[in-house]
């Protein structure tokens, strides 16, 4: 095992919690970050992991409503729409030299948490995970995978190479990507289409995918588009070979958002497409009208 890290998770949710239970369980210190009661419920039971890839088990945590010591990564793993109240819960002062690893959707809110922290300590990073919060401290890893990629072009490539490891040890694929921009818009070129559709519409993937296969291959070209722009190369074949190699009953975590009636990430995700495309001049009619067609039914609600 490496040295034993200290680590923060802000958000223990369905990617935090599962990533929390994995790092205690291979021996690092875990510290939950969250409100009284979810504090509270992890301080007594742990989180409990339901995972085919890992197997079933509970994991001690430590839990607070704020970070009130030095650690040595800070895993940021709320969702877009709660991120600025949460980020309260981790004063700069108290985070100081420590990395802040934001696992967040889009590609907007590094710069946003460059102006807050250590520039030179916010790293990046991406993962691609199934995984759900059934309840405080019990969390559902649905799928075969847990992937990460850490980025930072100017954060120090040990302190990655450091957490990559620890993460690579507890059971993730976990490794340092090359380029912060180019690891952001994969997993934002890969993610539009497959939230957009599947939320706009109410399916799976599976039916997306049959049903929807034009909207869906026009928004992997648009979304292709803009990342190439953008200065990261995609490929749109690659993404839909991706799609269809997932089970047809997966569902984006915008969707599930929706069914529970949580708010969604459409800024972070339409939002911040649409942004850069206007940005560059890429025509994105199809991410355009979904996303317009989202507001127009939230605004009907109302």
């Amino acid at each position: 095992m490496t040295h034993p890290l200290t680590v923060a998770v802000l958000g223990p949710g369905g990617t935090g919690g599962l990533l929390a239970a994995l790092l205690s369980r291979a021996g690092h210190r875990v510290l939950c970050l969250a409100g009284n009661s979810t504090a509270a419920t992890l301080r007594r039971t742990g989180i409990t992991v339901r995972s085919a890839q890992y197997g079933d088990f509970t994991a001690r945590v430590e839990a607070d409503t704020e970070l009130r010591e030095p650690v040595h990564a800070c895993l940021i793993t709320v969702k877009h729409t709660a991120l600025d109240a949460a980020l309260t819960r981790v004063p700069p002062a108290v985070l100081g030299d420590a990395l802040a690893v934001p696992l967040l959707n889009g590609v907007e809110h590094p710069a946003a948490l460059r102006a807050r922290y250590r520039p030179d300590r916010v790293a990046p990073a991406v993962i691609r995970v199934e995984s759900t919060r059934v309840a405080p401290g019990v969390i559902e890893h649905g799928s075969p995978f847990t992937e990460i990629d850490l980025a930072g072009d100017t954060v120090p490539r040990d302190r990655l190479e450091a957490l990559a490891g620890a993460l690579a040890e507890c059971g993730t694929t976990a490794r340092v990507a090359g380029d912060e921009t180019a690891a952001l818009w994969a997993k934002l070129a890969f993610l539009a289409p497959f939230a957009l559709l599947t939320t706009r519409y109410g399916v799976p993937l599976g039916t997306a995918r049959t049903r929807h296969r034009e909207e869906l291959q026009a928004l992997v070209a648009e979304a292709t588009a803009v990342s190439r722009a953008c200065g990261a190369p995609a490929d749109p074949d690659r993404t839909l070979a991706r799609y269809a190699a997932f089970p047809p009953a997966a569902k984006s975590s915008m969707q599930r958002d929706a069914e529970a009636g949580r708010p969604l990430e459409l800024d972070a995700i339409g939002g911040a497409l649409l942004r850069a495309a206007a940005r560059h001049g890429v025509p994105a009619p199809v991410t355009d009208r979904l996303v317009r067609e989202f507001k127009y039914s939230d605004d009907a609600a109302d």
